[in-house]
C-alpha cells in the first residue's frame, strides 16, 4: 500500500494525511467496544499510514479522548496530529446510580451516564474543555480544536467561541481551530466571516448528499481554506445498505436504501464496492483535506483503507452522473477539477 499523501491545514505546520481516522467509536458509539479492542483498532490505522486522529469530549462521555490518548503516547508526538473540539463540558452528576447503567444511549454511546453535558461556547468554557481535554488525552497538545456543533448556540460561538480559539492559536496553544458541524449553512459563515483554518462538515458531502457542493466547498476554496470530511458513510447506509441500516443516526427512509442499493450495485457492475466509491469521491474536490472513517475495530480500519486505496473505475463516476445520482459540477477522482 503507498504511502498516504499530507496536506496542510492553516499556516501552523498542521499536517493530515488523506485518509484519516475518526474515533467516536472508541467511546462506545451505539454498542461497547473493550479498551483493548480500542489500542487495537488505533494500532491498526496507524500501521495502515493514518496520521491523523479526530476525538471530541461528546464521544462516550471522554472515553474516546482517553482510549485515544492511551493509544497514542508511545507514539512520536511530531508524527501525527490530534484534534479534539469545544463547546460541551463535561460536569459530574452530584448523584450516580452505584452501578450506572450505559444509559448515555440518548445521546448515542453505551457508557455509564456518570456526567452531563453542559454547552458553553464562552472564553472560558472552551479554555476549560482544552483543559479537560488534554488532561483525559493524557497528552500536551493539540494540533486542532473545533467548535463542535454549535447549531443553537451562534451567537456565543462567534462572538465568545472563537475569539478564543483565535487566542489559543495566536499564543501557540494549538496550531489550527475551526468548526464542527452536520449542516454547511453556518461553517460556511464560519470559512467567510472568520479566520478559522479548517471547517469539519460530517454527512453533507457524500455519494447521497452534496449539499456542501452549493456553498461551503466554493467558500474554502476561494479563502484558502480546508475542509475535513467526515460521515462520509452516512452512518452507515452507504457501508452497508441492508435492512435496519442507518442514515443520519437514525433509520434511513426507504427511498434513500433504494438509492444506496443501487449504487452499490452500479459499483460492483464496474468491478468495485460502494464503500470505495463512498471514501473516493469528497477527495475528488479540491478544498477537501482528508475524508475521516470513523472505526472500532482493526477490520474495520484495514477494510477502510484498502478501499480508499482502490481504484474506482471511470465508468462509475459517467454512469453515476449520466443516471442523475451525482451533479455535472461535483469534481470526481481522475478528472480535471478546473
Amino acid at each position: 500500500m503507498s504511502a498516504l499523501a499530507r496536506r496542510a491545514v492553516g499556516s501552523g505546520g498542521v499536517e493530515v494525511t488523506e485518509l484519516s481516522f475518526g474515533a467516536a467509536g472508541l467511546g462506545n458509539l451505539y454498542t461497547p467496544i473493550t479498551d483493548e479492542d480500542a489500542v487495537a483498532a488505533v494500532d491498526a490505522a496507524w500501521d495502515a499510514g493514518l496520521r491523523y486522529f479526530d476525538t471530541a469530549p461528546h464521544y462516550g462521555i471522554g472515553l474516546s479522548e482517553r482510549r485515544l490518548g492511551e493509544a497514542l503516547r508511545a507514539r512520536p508526538r511530531e508524527t501525527y496530529a490530534l484534534s479534539t473540539k469545544a463547546g460541551r463540558l463535561l460536569e459530574e452528576l452530584a448523584e450516580v446510580a452505584e452501578e450506572p447503567a450505559c444509559d448515555d444511549l440518548d445521546h448515542g454511546f453505551a457508557v455509564p451516564a456518570t456526567h452531563r453535558r453542559a454547552w458553553d461556547f464562552s472564553a472560558d468554557g472552551i479554555r476549560r474543555s482544552l483543559e479537560s481535554s488534554l488532561t483525559r488525552l493524557g497528552l500536551d497538545r493539540v494540533d486542532i480544536v473545533y467548535l463542535h456543533d454549535p447549531d443553537d448556540h451562534a451567537e456565543q460561538a462567534f462572538r465568545e467561541g472563537y475569539p478564543a480559539l483565535e487566542r489559543l492559536r495566536s499564543e501557540g496553544v494549538v496550531g489550527a481551530i475551526g468548526a464542527g458541524m452536520n449542516q454547511t449553512a453556518m461553517l460556511t459563515r464560519f470559512l467567510r466571516d472568520t479566520d478559522v483554518d479548517a471547517v469539519l462538515c460530517a454527512g453533507r458531502y457524500t455519494l447521497l448528499d452534496q449539499s456542501a457542493l452549493a456553498e461551503l466547498l466554493p467558500a474554502a476554496q476561494e479563502h484558502g481554506k480546508a475542509v475535513v470530511i467526515g460521515g462520509v458513510f452516512n452512518s452507515g447506509l452507504l457501508a452497508d445498505p441492508g435492512p435496519g441500516a442507518t442514515y443520519d443516526y437514525t433509520t434511513a427512509p426507504d427511498a434513500l436504501v433504494d438509492r444506496a442499493r443501487h449504487l452499490k450495485a452500479m459499483a460492483e457492475r464496474h468491478g468495485t464496492t460502494l464503500r470505495a466509491a463512498a471514501l473516493a469521491f469528497p477527495p475528488a474536490h479540491p478544498a477537501v483535506a482528508t475524508v475521516l472513517v470513523g472505526a472500532r475495530s482493526p477490520h474495520e480500519v484495514r477494510d477502510a483503507a484498502a478501499q480508499f486505496a482502490s481504484e474506482v473505475p471511470g465508468d462509475f463516476w459517467k454512469e453515476a452522473r449520466a443516471e442523475g445520482l451525482l451533479p455535472t459540477g461535483a469534481p470526481v477522482p481522475g478528472e480535471d477539477p478546473a
